[in-house]
């Protein structure tokens, strides 16, 4: 610690030295000098004596003297002590430098002491991991060499392949699998080119999957089939991995293949479970159904006559149940149809007013069977063309009212229709039993059962809502429900509005009675003609062959018109129309002919004049025209402004199950009684025309095969199977892939007897 005394020494002597030790003490002892001066004035001023010059010259000679020379030795004293007090500071400081230069030498010195312990120690330790390390590795070494022997045990013992090979596509390595399925030695394979060594056409090519890549730099992974020599099957999952360094340039593949025979085997259990179940559920609605409609036809009957009280609640159990189990036949061909993702939504330009009534009909009449009330209410322009489509909507409303009034004991059930600019709301109100919050959240989900006592006690099959649900989801809509346990219950229903026009009205052409002469092979399409044309009072003849037709054209003379199909079995639309006009009895005899490809029918008879190609299924509005223009043509001028005589191919939505224009006008012609009988017709010749053309295939019989493809083309576009009609002509017109031909048959078939239980559906509700 600092001495306090030093700081106010080394002050003054700082003072001393700035003004000069002689130059300070002159000044002192001047100011000394005046003190004593003043001292003795004041002395004699207070004693009241005179000043004596003399005793002021001796108080001065002793005091100035004295105190300048005590001055200096202060001054002295003063300039020693500050000296020494630095020294003594300086000396201190030095010491303390000093001390502290040793202390840090000798912790450096104890620091590079521990280092070299620390290293020494360190190089004990490297030594003994050097050692350690030397024996790990040759342990190691061991290890890989077991386990390279093990691994190449387990690749060789597995049934599943590898192999590998280098940038230049020479093979480095690969199992015991892939040398069976090579059916050489490793040793002959190692170092060579698989895809010179093996043919492309080689049953060993398909593994390799070498053969038309471009980019042996690309990862593939595909499934392939190899035939043993035993004729077995194996599927392989095929995957090829390319190795690049680090600099990214290919250093080689390396194949594997997975033994996925089992799965395989599986897969092709489940397609065909999968195509059982849709062949079932067609078979289930085509043939209960008929049964079925018997019964809810004629209970329906049978309420409409005078019955007892009791027999006319037992007739009404018939058609509710009947009724109940139709609509569960729906849901369950949807289901279906939903799982399969082939649910068809198909618009139409539809008048909402008439739409509401016929709900509404049918609401009014289920209420009335149960003793309850129906209300529809109407908000919005109701008398409006929308876009949507009548069949599903249809569907799904009465699914919802069959509903309310089946958990509605008393009261009424109300539909609800609100049209704004962008949406349609449908609701349907019912005043029933009402749903648990509880069931809500689950009440759309398929086969799900309300576990409240009241509604298990009524019969459901549990998959109407959920079907109700993908319907109203497939229009691009939205359903919920609102409900309160003994309060009702609120289901709504929300749809983009998308207006329409009102479809286009057109007025029949009159024609005389004429006696035709119809060349067709295909039974049904001849039913449906002959019927057509024979309610508009002309007298058909029908010829099944060419030949035949040839024989009608030798011995009837009183024929008016010829409609000839373009295809037969024995002689071909071209070769009849030829013979017709190069007979001069009959060339002036008008010839029609049919075809499902207008254009193709058009250029094959460029040469061969002709009154009208007709497009199958026959178009009535079409048919009257034309039959207008050839033996009417005054009414033709007349309605030119109005309808114009195209007899193009009808243009039809190639993604629709069904042609709803043509059907609608086969029910106004035939009715309903005569599409349905046409449309067992096609159920009976549908595995015929399939199982031909399957005989066709397997002997790649190509013209065989289009022949009865257009058959059945034109079979189904005679019942307005519009999916089945574009799927047959793609069949007809294009060249088959005899690898797949046979299951896109089999697909065909499903799928087709899928359709004819829509149509059914569709029959029935029209």
């Amino acid at each position: 610690m600092q001495n306090p005394v030093h700081p106010r020494v080394s002050a003054f002597a700082g003072r001393i030295r700035q003004w000069g030790s002689w130059q300070l003490g002159v000044v002192l002892v001047l100011l000394m000098a005046a003190l004593v001066l003043l001292s003795y004035l004041g002395y004699t001023a207070v004693l009241d004596r005179e000043v004596i010059l003399h005793e002021l010259q001796l108080l001065l000679i002793y005091t100035v003297p004295s105190f300048a020379v005590a001055v200096l030795v202060v001054f002295y004293l003063i300039l020693k002590l500050d000296a020494a007090l630095t020294f003594l500071q300086n000396s201190a400081q030095s010491e303390q430098h000093l001390n502290q230069s040793m202390q840090e030498s000798i912790r450096q010195l104890n620091y590079e002491i521990e280092e070299r312990k620390r290293a020494f120690q360190a190089k004990r330790r490297a030594i003994e991991e050097l050692r350690k390390e030397i024996s790990e590795r040759r342990k190691t070494e061991q290890e890989l060499a077991e386990q390279s022997l093990l691994i190449r045990s387990i690749v060789d013992s597995s049934p599943d392949l590898f192999y590998y090979r280098d940038e230049k596509g020479l093979l480095a390595s690969c199992n015991k699998m892939f040398e069976s399925i090579m059916e050489l030695p490793m040793s002959a394979l190692l170092g060579k080119d698989l895809t010179r060594l093996y043919d492309k056409n080689s049953r060993q090519a398909a593994i390799l999957s070498e053969y038309g890549q471009a980019a042996p730099e690309t990862e593939l992974t595909l499934d392939v089939k190899f035939e043993k020599l035993d004729g077995s099957i194996l599927w392989f999952e095929m995957r090829h991995l390319p190795f690049f360094d680090r600099q990214n340039r290919y250093i080689g593949l390396l194949g594997f293949g997975r033994d996925i025979t089992s799965r395989k085997l599986a897969e092709q259990a489940l397609e065909k479970a999968y195509h059982d179940k849709g062949q079932f559920i067609a078979t289930l609605s085509h043939e209960l159904r008929t049964p079925l409609n018997g019964i809810v036809g004629l209970s329906r009957r049978l309420l409409s006559s005078n019955l007892g009280s009791e027999q006319a609640s037992w007739a009404n159990t018939i058609f509710s149940s009947a009724e109940t189990l139709g609509n569960i036949f729906n849901d369950i061909i949807d289901l279906d149809k939903i799982d399969r993702h082939e649910l068809d939504i198909v618009y139409q330009s539809v008048n909402l007013q008439n739409f509401l009534d016929d709900i509404a009909n049918f609401a009014q009449l289920i209420c009335e069977q149960k003793g309850l009330t129906f209300e529809i209410e109407k908000k919005g322009m109701i008398d409006s063309y929308l876009l949507l489509d009548t069949t599903r909507l249809r569907q799904v409303l009465w699914n919802l009212l069959s509903n309310a009034v089946k958990f509605t004991k008393q009261g009424q059930v109300q539909l609800r229709c609100v049209l704004q600019p962008e949406q349609l709301l449908l609701e349907v109100i019912d005043s029933g039993i009402g749903i648990a919050e509880h069931d809500l959240p689950r009440i759309f989900d398929l086969y799900y059962k309300s576990k409240d006592g009241q509604r298990m006690s009524i019969v459901g099959s549990g998959i109407g809502l959920s079907v109700s649900r993908s319907l109203v989801e497939a229009m691009s809509g939205h359903i919920q429900v609102s409900s309160l346990p003994g309060a009702g219950s609120t289901f709504s229903i929300r749809l983009p509005v998308v207006f329409a026009q009102a479809p286009e009205q057109i007025s029949p052409i009159s024609c005389p009675p004429l006696t035709i002469l119809l060349v067709e092979d295909v039974p049904l399409n001849a039913d449906i003609a002959i019927a057509l044309l024979e309610q508009r009072g002309h007298t058909v003849i029908h010829a099944e062959t060419g030949e035949d037709a040839l024989a009608l054209l030798e011995t009837e003379d009183d024929l008016d018109l010829v409609l000839l199909d373009m295809q037969l079995p024995d002689l071909n639309g071209e070769q009849i129309a030829g013979y017709i006009r190069s007979d001069p009895r009959l060339a002036a005899l008008p010839i029609v002919m049919l075809s499902a490809n207008v254009r193709k029918a058009q250029q094959t008879l460029g040469d061969i004049r002709l009154d009208g190609v007709l497009s199958k299924p026959l178009n009535t509005e079409k048919l009257d025209q034309l039959l207008a223009e050839i033996f009417s043509p005054s009414a033709v001028k007349m309605q030119r402004g109005v309808v114009a005589g195209n007899t193009d191919i009808t243009a039809v939505n190639r993604f629709a199950v069904l042609d709803e224009e043509v059907l609608k006008m086969y029910l106004q012609s035939l009715g309903k009684t005569g599409l349905e009988r046409s449309s067992r017709l096609f159920a009976k010749l549908l595995p015929d025309y399939i199982e031909q053309m399957l005989e066709a295939a397997a002997l790649h019989q190509a013209e065989e095969l289009q022949s009865i493809a257009h058959k059945l083309k034109g079979a189904a576009a005679s019942i307005g199977l519009n999916w089945v009609m574009q799927n047959t002509k793609q069949i007809e017109e294009q060249d088959p892939d005899w690898q797949t031909i046979k299951q896109q048959l089999l697909d065909l078939k499903d799928t087709a007897e899928q359709h004819l239980a829509t149509l059914q559906q569709y029959l029935e509700r029209n």
